[in-house]
């Protein structure tokens, strides 16, 4: 295991069927002003929200809400997030929900006391806080982003179709407390639990495939990796299976905590593939990410090839007997899609929204990163989107 590195995470978990009995013990800790931030209402359909208000009102909090919060939140959404928690002068941002609440609660809660444009400042020049931070605390209802127990935060500016995460340094704007209750999962629609899944197992590819070294944290990512495919086909068949329901979600945790990141330097060229896609069609994350993986791994994998060859054999289980390297690599990458199709994921970008027309423009709003095993060009770039079609 080579390089030099930092490990710190400060957020609080809390897990299990009973967890949001320990929001009582965390209220305790903060003032009086509290923003509750959800999304488009299923959690007033399923009773979370009564069962969070129920333990606001014991705690004797005063309560504003943020509603209405996007699967790909926008700047707008941001800026009157922004408004509603300085006028309500808060002192914890709940967010109750699924990844996209989580990480636009911790948009907000480095913007309220931010002077500048919130957007130019951590999204354009990405930039760290130099105000009072916020603090947020998360109740968890889908898996997939991680973003209970990490800095990121992903915003869309929809003028400019700008799809841009920005994962702050400091280790402060960390979610100070999560509650994971895996039975709030449970009512997922198929497409979103699918959807969440993928997430989970490309977060961890994107670490996976970088350097050379032998890595403790390859190791890690091997294990969960195939905790993501066994649960997966357990929740597939049976999505009210409370055992693979739960798994995914502590897994969900640790492929996007920083962990399986140490020492690496990281990909993460997915996810600027899929959220160019999102930017322009609004498509749900995980979907973005699956219709374009494929063609970008297969792009890069004579580049790294002995990780992919490592990949197709500890994680997919291929017989390397008798087959060259490339044959080896293949046939993982062969298993891989056959997993996502059983899964029922999107597997091309026209099926989100996206056409040839698009191409130069999905390009344009493409950011190329430089810890993978090839820096794309842009012309590499408009190949996999097309490929991605």
């Amino acid at each position: 295991m080579l390089g030099n590195f930092v490990y710190c995470n400060p957020t609080k978990l809390y897990f299990g069927d009973e967890s949001l009995n320990y929001l009582n013990e965390e209220l305790s800790k903060y003032g009086q002003n509290v923003v509750l931030i959800y999304g488009g209402g299923s959690i007033k359909k399923n009773g979370i929200y009564d069962e969070v208000m129920k333990i606001l009102k014991k705690n004797g909090k005063n309560v504003a809400e943020i509603s209405g919060v996007m699967p790909n939140p926008t700047l707008a959404k941001l800026y009157e997030g922004i408004e509603i928690a300085r006028k309500h002068h808060a002192d914890l941002l709940l967010a109750v929900g699924g990844g996209s609440v989580c990480d636009y609660s911790k948009a907000v809660s480095v913007s309220v006391n931010c002077k500048e444009d919130p957007w130019e400042k951590y999204y354009i020049r990405f930039e760290e806080p130099d105000c009072e931070i916020i603090p947020v605390g998360c109740v968890l209802t889908m898996v997939g982003t991680g973003s209970e127990m990490n800095a990121g935060s992903v915003i869309t500016n929809q003028e400019t179709k700008q799809k841009i995460g920005h994962v702050f340094a400091s280790e402060t704007i960390m979610p100070k407390f999560s509650i994971l209750n895996p039975k709030y999962t449970l009512t997922l629609p198929h497409y979103q639990m699918v959807s969440g899944i993928y997430d989970i197992f490309n977060h961890i590819c994107e670490q996976y495939f970088s350097g050379e070294d032998d890595n403790t944290s390859d190791y890690i990512s091997e294990g969960l990796m195939r905790s993501v495919i066994e649960s997966s086909r357990i929740a597939n068949k049976d999505p009210q299976n409370y055992e693979a329901r739960s798994n995914l979600m502590w897994t969900a945790t640790w492929a996007l905590n920083t962990l399986v990141a140490c020492g690496k330097s990281t990909d993460w060229m997915v996810h600027m593939l899929g959220q160019a896609v999102g930017g322009y069609t609004n498509a749900t994350h995980g979907m973005t990410l699956a219709a374009v993986s494929l063609p970008y791994y297969r792009h890069i994998m004579l580049y790294g090839l002995n990780k992919f060859k490592r990949f197709a054999i500890n994680v997919w289980n291929v017989n390397p007997e008798g087959k060259s390297d490339q044959q080896i690599a293949e046939e993982g990458l062969a298993a891989m899609e056959s997993w996502m199709k059983e899964l029922g994921v999107v597997m091309n970008i026209s099926d989100l929204g996206a056409n040839e027309d698009m191409l130069e423009n999905l390009a344009d709003v493409t950011l190329s990163m430089t810890g993978g095993y090839k820096v794309l060009e842009r012309s590499e770039i408009i190949e996999i989107f097309r490929e991605s079609l």
